[in-house]
């Protein structure tokens, strides 16, 4: 039996993610519109109450009315936009922060795909506070570099025409008004008391992320040594199939190391005093498009596995 799995918005970054890793899906059946009826509504809605699963790969205001489009309650939906990240009506799509997390994805209708730089902020602060190592109240702090696939069409033409400004060459700091779109999901799904201060940074390399948080460990809760953090974290995403701990023995550590992969590693570095914890991983994979699917192979009862890497 192979389910049938219609996106809306299959020609901007993500669908087009999307579309290359579902076309060798064993099980899946993708639905498509033709381009001259891309954007026809009535088209669309045939085909969405059609599906067995919808991908929104969409603006955000174009991804709240789509969700009204969808009349049978046997669609599953996942939104790959913000729009439904912070709404409790919504399950939140990070099936390792928990059993239930998990189950709760297993059942769900409607699934908020997060963020990329809120995945790599909360693999590393959700079991901080979970575990009573960090209160909630932590004055938490974030920078975070990406690849500039992470900008979207616009961003890669930017990026790879020959006329580019050559400002574009260094690391270019953005979201300098502390209001970036991912913090309301960061703060929402750790449960912190406030948003971090978040330092979002584009560089010149096509795709991949690290995301990192410092910590003083005076201000813990619980008072553990950094070989002791690390086996908190082991065991918490022990039985993770895609996030994993690790060390960097060269002292340098690269944003791409897990480019065209679902995978996410954390890098817990420093001393007893003074430690970072960084998650690598895939903006376009872990940070969209994997994670998308892994959900949805979750939610079909399939190895969450099939077709990522």
């Amino acid at each position: 039996m192979k389910y049938k799995v219609y996106i809306d918005g299959q020609v901007g970054t993500t669908g087009l993610q999307l579309r290359q890793r579902l076309e060798h899906h064993p099980n899946i059946e993708l639905m498509l519109i033709s381009e001259e009826l891309r954007k026809d509504e009535a088209e669309r809605k045939r085909l969405m109450n059609s599906a067995d699963v919808v991908f929104l790969c969409l603006p955000d205001e174009a991804a709240k009315e789509a969700v009204f489009l969808v009349e049978n309650p046997n669609v599953c939906i996942i939104d790959a936009s913000t729009a439904h990240r912070t709404n409790p009506l919504w399950t939140y799509g990070f099936p390792e922060l928990s059993p239930a997390h998990r189950q709760e994805i297993a059942k769900a209708k409607r699934i908020a795909n997060p963020g990329c730089h809120a995945t790599g902020f909360i693999a590393a602060a959700y079991p901080l506070v979970k575990l009573g190592i960090l209160s909630p109240d932590y004055p938490f702090s974030a920078h975070s570099i990406t690849g500039y696939s992470g900008g979207g069409k616009g961003m890669i033409q930017e990026y790879e025409a020959s006329d580019r400004p050559d400002a574009f060459e260094s690391p270019r700091q953005y979201g300098l008004n502390q209001t970036h779109k991912h913090l309301p999901e960061m703060q929402y799904v750790t449960g912190i008391s406030a948003p971090p201060v978040f330092t979002p940074i584009v560089c010149d390399f096509y795709r991949g992320m690290e995301t990192c948080i410092p910590l003083h460990t005076d201000l813990f809760l619980k008072k553990v040594t950094k070989a002791e953090l690390i086996a908190y974290f082991q065991d918490f995403y022990k039985d993770s199939n895609f996030i994993k701990i690790a060390h960097e023995e060269s002292g340098f550590l690269a944003s791409n190391l897990l480019a065209d992969s679902n995978g996410l590693t954390l890098y817990i570095e420093g001393n007893d005093q003074r430690m970072t914890i960084t998650s690598v991983f895939d903006n376009l994979g872990k940070g969209a498009s994997g994670a998308a699917v892994q959900n949805m192979n979750i939610v079909l009862g399939l190895d969450e596995t099939e077709s990522l890497i």
